[in-house]
């Protein structure tokens, strides 16, 4: 071999080794793993995330053809406004699910031989050959989004039925590390994971190396938090952290016991605190009156979560009634969409996204309430009563004061009064309809407004 030669291999060698140290490239096996450092993942999500999520418009019936639908519509449509990461929700390892309710049939579950689900190939043909969710999620990468899917707490039942093996546990199966005790009441497709088991942390570890595999950014878990499995979530952190992949984690559903925020700001970016949220105005009412308990856990990569967006078309196959449109009135949905952008929740919108109309759209597109969103603190509340609400933040790069304002009464006018110094604002203030872009009147002392029913106001005040 001449010297030249040698280079040259040498040089290729080299390069070689680095696609295969790659993210998504080579043999997942070959890959060199990067452990995470504790707390690394706050970084992850700096912002509250933003994406679709398929649940409340199709259940756990999604194909892979409505996901991809979704993906090019948020693509085309709401990229541009920070909007990111398309959810497949529950039970896409299933072949024969229906929507209105668990457990009604003999479900013909999809896993591998070590016990871990995989996609049915029925609704996602893209997933044969054992590809999982990796061209799926390719689809939506090539698109400059990010894909997430949805699991639950636990090992399938039907991996400890078949004493699968533990990938990782030598001699560990399954059946050696599960536990009936607090089995999700809803769904009974898992067994608890006892913590403490031999085997348990690489179970978890197995899921979530395939999933790092597949391509995974996002992934929410459910019966985790209400009640709260302290053992399981910290498995799951450790988990996430060896995979050599960043994967938000959200928790669900809630309501999050506020006893245990210390311990999930330390391991998850987002968790629930409410259960499910569906467009009637009976939820909107209790998430104002869950919120203030979470307003200190407000911060850059770890957001209490008021559930998804419940808004545009839903239940297209849904667990909620028919096929439809929001039933929130516009004012209804105003507000929903105020509280939650100021409050500082992840967006996930529930609704199929290619069925929006123009006003649906608007709610998700407009840049100062979005603005508002990515960039408030000191999110708190002034005031609350039996017929209105008031919450503030101020931006923190411009110092400009947000106020939002809600009338929770049934059935008459309010009028709201906010006294600027409550705002930590002394003088003159030009004020601006967030929602409409409208300039107001220059206020000094306090500003009112009187709200219909239901109705609610988002405010910008510049010295």
């Amino acid at each position: 071999m001449t010297k030249a030669e040698m280079i040259k291999s040498i040089v290729l060698g080299v390069l070689a080794m680095i696609v295969l140290a790659c993210t998504g490239c080579g043999d997942s096996k070959k890959k060199q793993k990067v452990s995470f450092a504790p707390g690394e993942f706050k970084e992850w999500a700096q912002t509250p995330p933003m994406g679709w999520n398929s649940w409340d418009c199709y259940g756990p019936t999604v194909e892979e053809h409505e996901v991809k639908a979704n993906a090019d519509y948020m693509a085309e449509e709401l990229k541009a406004y920070g909007w990111e990461y398309v959810v497949v929700d529950i039970r896409w390892f299933v072949e024969n699910d229906k929507a209105g309710g668990y457990n009604q049939t003999d479900p013909r579950y999809v896993l591998d031989e070590y016990g871990r689900y995989q996609p049915a190939v029925n609704r996602f043909p893209s997933a044969k050959e054992g590809k999982g969710f990796k061209e799926l999620a390719d689809y939506v990468h090539d698109k400059g989004l990010k894909f997430g899917i949805h699991i639950m707490r636990g090992i399938p039942k039907e991996a400890v039925a078949g004493k699968l093996p533990i990938l990782g546990a030598k001699g560990v199966t399954a059946d050696q590390i599960y536990s009936t005790e607090l089995q999700c009441p809803w769904l009974r497709d898992n067994y608890t994971i006892v913590a403490d088991k031999p085997g348990a942390q690489e179970y978890y570890n197995s899921i979530f190396d395939m999933y790092a595999a597949w391509g995974v950014d996002f992934i929410k878990i459910d019966d985790l938090s209400k009640p709260y499995h302290k053992g399981e979530i910290e498995l799951i952190r450790r988990a996430i952290d060896q995979c050599g992949r960043p994967i938000v984690l959200s928790l669900s559903p809630g309501e999050t016991p506020v006893e245990e925020a210390r311990h999930v700001i330390q391991h998850a970016n987002m968790w629930r605190m409410v259960d499910d949220v569906w467009d009637l105005w009976r939820d909107v009412k209790h998430l104002l009156n869950v919120a203030p308990k979470w307003y200190p856990y407000i911060a850059p990569g770890t957001w209490p979560d008021c559930d998804m967006i419940p808004l545009g078309r839903i239940s297209i196959r849904g667990e909620r009634g028919p096929d439809r449109l929001c039933r929130l009135s516009k004012d209804e949905q105003y507000a929903l969409m105020t509280l939650f952008t100021i409050f500082r929740s992840p967006l996930m919108f529930g609704g199929d996204l290619p069925s929006n109309d123009k006003f649906t759209l608007s709610l998700l597109t407009n840049k100062e309430v979005l603005r508002m969103h990515r960039e408030g603190t000191n999110v708190r509340q002034l005031f609350q009563d039996e017929q209105k609400v008031a919450i503030t933040s101020r931006n923190s790069h411009t110092h400009e004061v947000y106020l939002a304002l809600f009338n929770i009464a049934d059935g008459n006018e309010v009028d709201m009064e906010v006294n600027l110094k409550d705002l930590g604002l002394n003088g003159d203030c030009e004020v601006m309809d967030m929602w409409t872009g409208e300039s107001l009147e220059t206020v000094a002392n306090a500003f009112a407004r009187k709200l219909p029913p239901h109705a609610s106001g988002l405010y910008k005040f510049k010295q």
